[in-house]
């Protein structure tokens, strides 16, 4: 008893000393201006507004996750050969010229090239600043509170979402026209990128210092190997990566699907709006009480953590996002506005509550020269899912309903879950 008592009193005192350290700040503040994003809460009705449909804007989506499939591994082996600091800094540019593509964008061509940089954006940026907390965890001799700093840095990316959405707001209301929105998302990322220029050197961890065409191809090459081989870990890592996939492929219908619920529907204190910019301003305050919550969650699933343990809840998770899915597909065919909303918050808190507990399994398998690697892989996975399914469930909505597509996405689950439980052993 005094010994675990102990225990506490010293974890609770290491957990002060992280929270008052100057680089968790950094990682911390890396993730908030990331995540403001003002267009987010709009981008299926800015591609909509343009003549878009929804199987072409699942064209768009499976383009640029192509774009991030083709260089993921390759990024992840150069972060670690040679600077991950390196690596943040040009993923930083490419996402920025694809915000001046979307800018720019009218047709269909245009922001296609946009779609492509940002992929490329987010093929640098996967798996590289999570080994970079890892490192430095290490570096302190802090890695076992792995979940904990992850958890924390996650919610100031969330609270940068929230922040992101109900700022996107005011500017929808005051800007002459939607497009500008992608412009003013330009500012946060170029402060991003002198954040990332302030982080030690010793972070860039670069392993080799000349860059060789046949080193790279080898290295990947064993990389992988080492890395299938590892049957502990590819459980987890298919788990991860194909939960995250199919809510990234439909976390942004609900913002169709509100703007076709939202007919006819009369809200008081948005009395004075046109139905355009009523259902814009629920968006926004929608996107931003999900983030909200979802960034209390990722804080404090660590605490969930210490009762059950983290693959165990991370097959309770996919269980029940295919369950919601599927409950969707009814409510969304009744047009039930705050039950869809509901649903909706539940299924954005569970995705941010999720990805510490990945993170601490994923960490407690791979070793410490595949991390970018591994997390680069991960993304790669989940890329190959958004690649095939964003056009098939944007086909399937176009033709068949999006309630009917709910309806088949909530079974698909269902069965992915089963299929990945983690198995009792005898």
């Amino acid at each position: 008893m005094e010994e675990n008592r102990k225990l506490l009193v010293n974890e609770s005192a290491v957990h002060r000393e992280i929270v008052r350290d100057i680089q968790i700040w950094k990682f911390s503040f890396y993730g908030l201006l990331k995540n403001l994003k003002f267009f987010e809460p709009y981008l299926y009705l800015y591609l909509l507004s343009i003549g878009i449909n929804l199987f072409l804007i699942g064209i768009l989506f499976s383009v640029r996750e192509l774009i991030t499939y083709i260089f993921e591994i390759p990024s992840g082996i150069l972060a670690d050969q040679y600077g991950k600091k390196t690596e943040l800094l040009i993923c930083f540019i490419f996402y920025i010229i694809s915000f001046i593509f979307f800018f720019i964008g009218r047709n269909f061509t245009i922001v296609l090239i946009g779609m492509i940089f940002f992929g490329l954006g987010e093929a640098f940026r996967s798996g590289t600043h999570k080994a970079m907390i890892y490192s430095y965890l290490e570096q302190k001799g802090w890695f076992e509170y792995k979940t904990f700093v992850y958890g924390r840095t996650r919610s100031f990316s969330l609270m940068g979402s929230s922040i992101s959405a109900f700022l996107s707001i005011i500017f929808i209301l005051n800007l002459p026209a939607l497009k500008w929105i992608f412009l003013l998302s330009v500012l946060p990322y170029i402060l991003d990128f002198l954040l990332i220029l302030s982080y030690p050197n010793s972070l860039n961890e670069r392993i080799e210092t000349d860059l060789s065409l046949k080193k790279f191809f080898k290295n990947s090459i064993s990389h992988l190997k080492d890395i299938m081989k590892n049957k502990l870990l590819i459980r987890p890592l298919l788990s991860s990566s194909l939960y995250d996939g199919i809510f990234k492929v439909l976390k942004d219908y609900i913002q169709p699907i509100l703007k076709v619920s939202m007919i006819g529907i009369s809200i008081s204190f948005l009395a004075g709006f046109s139905p355009d910019k009523r259902v814009k301003v629920v968006l926004g305050i929608v996107y931003g009480v999900f983030y909200i919550v979802s960034s209390w969650a990722s804080r404090n699933v660590y605490k969930l953590n210490k009762r059950y343990p983290s693959s165990l809840l991370m097959d309770i998770y996919f269980f029940v996002m295919g369950l919601i899915l599927f409950s969707l597909g009814f409510f969304i065919q009744m047009k039930l506005v705050l039950v869809i909303i509901l649903l909706y918050f539940i299924l954005y808190v569970m995705k941010d509550s999720r990805r510490p507990l990945v993170v601490d399994v994923l960490g407690d398998y791979m070793k410490k020269t595949q991390r970018a690697t591994v997390l680069s892989i991960e993304s790669q996975l989940r890329s190959i899912l958004v690649i095939v399914l964003a056009p098939i469930v944007g086909y399937l909505a176009d033709r068949f309903t999006i309630s009917r597509t709910f309806l088949l996405m909530g079974i698909f689950t269902l069965i992915i879950a089963w299929t990945l439980r983690e198995k009792k052993k005898n």
